[in-house]
């Protein structure tokens, strides 16, 4: 029996475990998709406990909690105690067998706290005891957490209205070496059927210097605001749609439709999805021209639980798999920017494994010179990103495309602790490309495989977007 989560984790044979040490296990992380907040870079945040690090905001490990019967009172309750919130997951930890968070928890307490048993309701206090007391050390603040992570490049999720203050507080800090950049997310100036709308746009139009009234001052307050990001190092963006959609319209319907989003009017579906059509259609050629990779994260029920979403709003734990994702409207969107040569860097992303295959054979439809997988499916996400997930995700892309050029791993997460879940995903990768070798299925080639590990791991990530490190 091997044991629990040594070094040879996940790795299942000879080759696993010579193309992870060899290749994989020391490589530099760029995180090029999260959602941790550069403020607590810049100030490089000290936390009291491993509850504030650990639990707070993190939505994965609130779902389990819940599964678990737990009140909320001990999951996001202002009136239970840290404490008593890290013993409601420490007594569900143990039944989340097969599940991913059961090995990112272990593999977080490994490597940031050198806790190297198991934890449970029993060890709890043991753990609670431990982790506190390494978290009063200099070298567990925020940056260095970021520093023993192994990262070098860190892009966060920005809203273009903000500032990027801290950004820019950060690169002018010379004691601080990681680069931490801004990323994209236009999402707000593109939902014209929210109720918030209105008053994003008005708040966009301040911030940028022009008063959007039209489709074309939309446009041109948008392009200000990319340029200023761009100015600040970002290369890349990030959408989250319903679904890729294609539903065009001329100009002028959506300058009916953006005056009837402005005036607070009911927007009908059909108008929502000819407003993003445009809205997207516009922002890919501006991706283009500055070349900036697309994001397209999609396949996503977001807020069920009415009851729930009341009291606590989004992005805590209630959103689902939406299975529905016309693939044809996907191919259409990138077939009318092909037309005129405009489709930029794309990463493609779906919550909906099935779509995988769909996405793959998309993906083989537009890619072009200069770009090695200018195209690209991204990393199981969210619900994907578990040992089954990356491994059918990467398969069906090795069976459908070009695996080699695969641009690898990001966290997505809240979290400064989540750069494990690059070890999770790199011990996945050489366990299958292992298991072809050993197989017979690919020659124990070493160069080729070299280059191969590398590059998912990083090279061809620092190559695609272009970073410095």
């Amino acid at each position: 029996m091997q044991p629990f989560m040594d070094k040879d984790f996940l790795l299942n044979t000879d080759m696993a475990k010579t193309l992870y040490h060899d290749f994989a296990e020391d490589m530099p992380i760029v995180d090029y998709h999260c959602h941790i907040n550069p403020q607590e870079i810049y100030e490089d945040r000290k936390f009291d406990n491993i509850t504030q690090v650990w639990l707070g905001g993190d939505h994965y490990k609130w779902r389990q909690i819940r599964s678990n019967g737990v009140d909320e009172k001990y999951i996001t309750g202002k009136d239970s105690t840290d404490r008593e919130k890290f013993q409601a997951w420490a007594e569900t930890l143990p039944k989340l067998i097969g599940n991913p968070l059961y090995h990112w928890s272990h593999l977080e307490l490994r490597k940031y706290f050198g806790f190297q048993g198991y934890l449970n309701g029993d060890t709890a206090e043991e753990v609670w005891n431990l982790c506190n007391e390494k978290l009063k050390e200099d070298g567990m603040s925020v940056r260095n957490l970021i520093r023993q992570s192994n990262v070098k490049v860190i892009c966060t999720t920005d809203d273009p209205v903000d500032s990027l203050v801290w950004h820019e507080k950060i690169a002018a800090d010379p004691t601080f070496e990681v680069q931490v950049l801004p990323a994209w997310r236009p999402d707000k100036a593109m939902n014209v059927e929210k109720p918030t709308f209105a008053q994003y746009i008005q708040t966009l139009s301040q911030v940028s210097g022009v008063t959007v009234t039209n489709f074309a001052t939309l446009k041109e307050a948008l392009q200000k605001r990319m340029a200023y990001f761009n100015d600040h190092g970002c290369r890349v963006s990030d959408h989250a749609l319903e679904f890729v959609m294609y539903v065009p319209a001329d100009e002028a319907e959506l300058d009916q439709i953006l005056a009837k989003g402005l005036k607070g009017e009911a927007i009908s579906k059909e108008e929502e999805l000819k407003f993003k059509t445009g809205f997207m259609l516009f922002v890919a050629k501006e991706y283009n021209k500055m070349g900036w990779a697309m994001q397209l994260h999609y396949g996503c029920k977001r807020d069920n639980n009415a009851y729930m979403f009341e009291q606590m709003g989004p992005d805590t734990g209630f959103d689902c798999i939406n299975n529905y994702a016309p693939s044809a409207q996907m191919a259409d969107f990138l077939n009318a920017l092909s037309a005129t040569n405009e489709i930029p860097k794309t990463i493609i992303y779906s919550l909906n494994p099935n779509d995988d295959a769909a996405i793959g054979t998309i993906l083989g439809c537009f890619q072009s010179p200069g770009t090695a997988g200018k195209l690209q499916q991204g990393s199981a996400w969210w619900f994907n990103d578990h040992f089954k997930g990356m491994i059918d995700q990467m398969t069906s892309l090795a069976n459908l495309g070009c695996l080699g050029n695969f641009i690898g791993m990001l966290t997505d997460s809240r979290s400064f602790l989540s750069y494990t879940r690059h070890d999770y995903f790199r011990r996945i990768l050489c366990r299958m490309i292992g298991s072809w070798v050993e197989e017979g299925m690919y020659p124990a080639d070493m160069a080729s495989l070299e280059t191969i590990v590398k590059g998912i791991c990083l090279n061809n990530t620092v190559n695609y977007f272009g970073f410095n490190i």
